[in-house]
């Protein structure tokens, strides 16, 4: 009764309840006016931010070879450290509208062939230096360059043309692109001094955090950036990032306080964890995705029979039972989910079939010797189980599936992008353009299926240009055909963000677009 009570007092904080009704409620619970009344009080002080203190992380996805170079991000660590210490031009919020960052506004024009970003004036990197369009455009520029090996080569292969004028960057592509503010979103495009041009590993931006200790695999410290200019973020005096790769150590960091937050709960303990006093376990849907990826232009994975035989062979609801534990859904091998919003829901489920599997692996003519899956569980929270639920189903209809597990210190360095047949896991993007252009354009950077069609490449840059909605959806619905019948992704489910919070976090938002919070927490969250 009483958590329904601070439930209905949590409501009633964020000003979606009268206090009127909440009162009324609840009485109607049993609760008197003066208990409820204090309980309302205590919520509305925790929705007041409050300044100070050390916010702590316990996170999987770090490595010792990890570099403060946000084009180098690949996993999760980097990927917090840079949300942490630097910002793009603009974010994305839960609900698809932009938050503007270090942009001020964007303007388009009616063919969406030419774009506007005014940049935030009085802005300072954390070395003094005042943020300039020429930082923003030699930024882009370094992402852009042909031997660059950052993860937002892909989408920034869409710009034709790019220049500062006064107080904006133009940006122009040769064909429309109504979704074009959502790629200044891609997390690697971090805005720094002369691009990082001089020192890209140098961990200077302009987030509400400056880095003060940086121990790859181990370790990150922040402290509060005395000059960051939006107030509304960053209230906590320093920020420290644990690497926790081990899922038992970073569960137990938390129940025992030595961590706030920590990323990849481990489904087959989410409800146990979260029985544990002075915590919770946050869940979020969204297009965060857990797959096994083929190189379909290397051998054995470049015979298409070969492909659709592993496809066949993989039991997704099993593996959503089993591995997800209900906190997910089943995938259908595209990147793509009900959670965009021009997802094809015509496209046929592919469902475990053991005759089509043998059949498709009889006519590849592969040679029976053993088909090697790297696997480590640093890919996803039970990725082993997933890869043995995975032998099991294929070794039954006749594929030799052999798991070759590997370290988890170096997984997304020398396995992930590497080697031919692995386990790997994708947050999802807010728009199906950033994520195709992302991971399935052909001349990507993280094309890790490295799938490469012409004819996908030309619908995706038509995609970019349609402004009628059916058509648009149409065009979408093609392109997955394409990845789904001929690609070399195994996409066997979408998983939920499961996090676990000590109840002193204060702040906390529900957003599905990829894990704490989008990177948020540290920028948004305090201590109570």
């Amino acid at each position: 009764m009483m958590d329904s009570v601070k439930h209905l007092a949590a409501t009633c904080a964020k000003g979606k309840m009268s206090r009127r009704e909440f009162l009324s409620r609840a009485a109607m619970l049993g609760v008197s006016a003066v208990v409820a009344n204090g309980l309302l009080t205590q919520e509305l002080r925790a929705a007041v931010p409050s300044k100070g203190g050390t916010l702590k992380l316990g996170l999987a996805g770090g490595e010792s070879t990890n570099t403060l170079d946000p084009a180098a991000a690949l996993s999760q660590v980097p990927y917090h450290v840079t949300r942490a210490f630097g910002e793009t031009l603009l974010d994305v919020n839960g609900d698809g509208s932009f938050n503007m960052r270090l942009a001020e506004s964007v303007e388009g024009s009616a063919d969406a062939k030419t774009w506007a970003f005014k940049i935030r004036k009085g802005v300072e990197f954390h070395n003094g230096k005042t943020v300039t369009p020429d930082d923003v455009l030699a930024t882009l520029k370094r992402h852009s360059d042909d031997n660059t090996k950052s993860g937002a080569f892909g989408v920034m292969k869409a710009i034709s043309e790019m220049f500062v004028d006064g107080d904006n960057l133009i940006v122009k592509v040769e064909r429309g692109n109504a979704d074009l503010p959502y790629l200044m979103s891609t997390y690697q495009l971090l805005i720094q001094p002369n691009g990082g041009l001089d020192d890209p590993a140098a961990g200077i931006g302009t987030g509400p955090y400056k880095i003060v200790e940086d121990e790859p695999g181990v370790r990150h410290v922040f402290e509060k950036f005395g000059n960051y200019w939006d107030d509304t973020r960053g209230h906590v005096d320093q920020v420290e990032m644990l690497v926790i790769n081990d899922s038992t150590a970073r569960s137990a960091a938390l129940q025992s306080g030595q961590v706030h937050i920590i990323n990849k709960v481990e489904p087959k303990i989410a409800q146990f964890l979260a029985r544990a006093p002075g915590l919770e376990v946050k869940r979020v849907a969204g297009r965060g995705h857990y797959v096994f990826i083929m190189h379909s232009d290397t051998a054995p994975f470049d015979n298409k029979d070969l492909r659709l035989a592993l496809k066949y062979a993989i039991n997704r609801e099993e593996m959503v039972d089993k591995v997800l534990r209900g906190y997910g859904a089943v995938g259908n091998d595209t990147p793509i989910n009900a959670a965009y919003p021009f997802f094809d829901d015509s496209l046929p489920q592919r469902a475990f079939d053991p005759a089509k599997a043998a059949e498709h692996y009889k006519a590849s003519g592969h040679d029976g010797s053993p088909i090697e899956l790297h696997v480590s569980d640093v890919a996803f929270p039970g990725a082993l189980d997933a890869a043995q639920l995975f032998q099991q189903s294929a070794n039954a209809v006749g594929i030799p599936l052999q798991i070759k597990r590997e370290p988890a210190d170096g997984y997304w360095s020398e396995v992930w992008n590497k080697k031919p047949f692995s386990a790997s896991y994708w947050g999802g993007r807010p728009t199906q353009d950033q994520m195709y252009s992302t991971a399935y354009l052909s001349t990507a950077d993280w094309n890790d299926t490295r799938f490469k069609n012409e004819q996908f490449d030309t619908l995706l840059y038509d995609a970019r240009k349609e402004l009628d909605a059916g058509r648009r959806k149409d065009t979408y619905g093609e392109m997955a055909r394409m990845v789904h019948d001929d690609g070399g992704l195994i996409c066997p489910m979408f998983n939920e963000f499961l996090e676990g919070v000590r109840d002193d976090v204060q702040g906390w938002e529900a957003d599905g677009q990829w894990e704490v919070m989008n990177g948020l927490a540290p920028h948004k969250c305090w201590l109570a």
